[in-house]
């Protein structure tokens, strides 16, 4: 369990110094000229996903709403639930201040994240939080507009379902209209998140 720990860990870190790379080449090149001279990075954008509660759902659907956003899978031994739950515990503590911010979970695992077994899922951890899920190509779509790495890591064996999934630990604030506003670390403190988001409210 350690070495999964250390191995996701090291991925989230790996992600964060790759989406600094991406987003200095893209503040840097012609046609970022526009996104460079608002401030804000090229990360987010359109969706069309299935929600826990079997309806098709789309970035549109959360307009007039901040979006925190995180991309992981229902069978993640650590690092998504205490990631999730840190979310959670950042909302709590917003209050009322923290009404207009969705907690989004899109899962990389669509294959065994079904609308179903999400909705039991997502029980444990806030009332506000929606799960996503699709066909491989628009969990594909939706995870590359927001620069998120996801690759399969099958576990010793022959069970074809027996897998883990290696993949970006970055947790997204995008704003009312959908575009980004910042992004948190794994290991970031529900504390420190909730602050951070109360300042850009």
């Amino acid at each position: 369990m350690r070495s999964r720990t250390l191995l996701f860990m090291s991925l989230g870190g790996i992600a964060v110094v790759w989406l600094a790379v991406v987003l200095y080449i893209g503040s840097h090149s012609p046609q970022a000229a526009a996104t460079s001279s608002t401030g804000r990075a090229d990360v987010g954008g359109s969706f069309e996903l299935m929600n826990h509660e079997g309806r098709m759902v789309s970035d549109a659907s959360f307009r007039g709403k901040y979006m925190l956003v995180y991309f992981g899978y229902t069978f993640c031994p650590d690092v998504c639930p205490t990631t999730l739950s840190t979310m959670a515990e950042a909302i709590e503590i917003l209050g009322y201040e923290g009404r207009d911010v969705i907690p989004i979970f899109i899962t990389v695992d669509p294959d065994r994240d079904t609308p179903e077994h999400l909705a039991t899922y997502v029980r444990y951890f806030h009332p506000r939080l929606v799960a996503l899920t699709g066909t491989r190509d628009q969990v594909a779509r939706a995870a590359k507009a927001y620069r998120i790495y996801y690759a399969r890591v099958p576990e010793p064996g022959n069970d074809p379902d027996s897998y883990l999934v290696d993949h970006s630990s970055l947790v997204f604030l995008m704003d009312r209209e959908g575009r980004y506003m910042t992004h948190f670390s794994h290991g970031t403190e529900a504390s420190e998140m909730a602050e951070k988001i109360r300042s850009l409210l």
